[in-house]
């Protein structure tokens, strides 16, 4: 068992961590799985999730949102780069099922962008075959 005093300086070293940058669960875990007992870890976990510091559906809503209006990805690079956080994946292919529509719209314009970009710097082979790569579907 632990003090209040030690848990609200526990607290307080994790609350800088995601005040300076949203964080996913997995993301806090990691940094402080050698740092704080685990005990204390969780409970600190559960008290920031309850006040809504930490909420992984916010998060992905922030990360795509941000994915959109800053590069040219597809909805396999989406869902890959947001795995990669430590979101659950159950999480993640709500969130695509629900914005599926949007999200193959910004798809087809980041296609069309790397295509414009691309072309005259890759013959049509290699433009498919980087296309296919990045995860984008269907012909030139």
């Amino acid at each position: 068992m632990y003090t209040p005093e030690e848990f609200d300086e526990q607290k307080t070293k994790v609350m800088k961590y995601i005040v300076f940058k949203k964080r996913t669960e997995n993301e806090v875990r990691q940094k402080f799985q050698n740092k704080i007992e685990k005990n204390i870890l969780d409970d600190i976990i559960e008290y920031i999730k309850e006040a809504e510091y930490i909420n992984d559906n916010e998060y992905i809503e922030k990360q795509v949102h941000d994915f959109m209006v800053l590069k040219t990805l597809s909805i396999k690079e989406i869902q890959y780069k947001l795995l990669s956080k430590g979101l659950d994946k159950n999480l993640i292919e709500d969130y695509i099922n629900k914005n599926y529509e949007t999200l193959k719209e910004y798809e087809n314009n980041s296609r069309k962008k790397i295509i414009e970009k691309k072309t005259g710097l890759m013959d049509e082979e290699k433009l498919k075959q980087y296309l296919y790569k990045k995860g984008y579907k269907g012909d030139l």
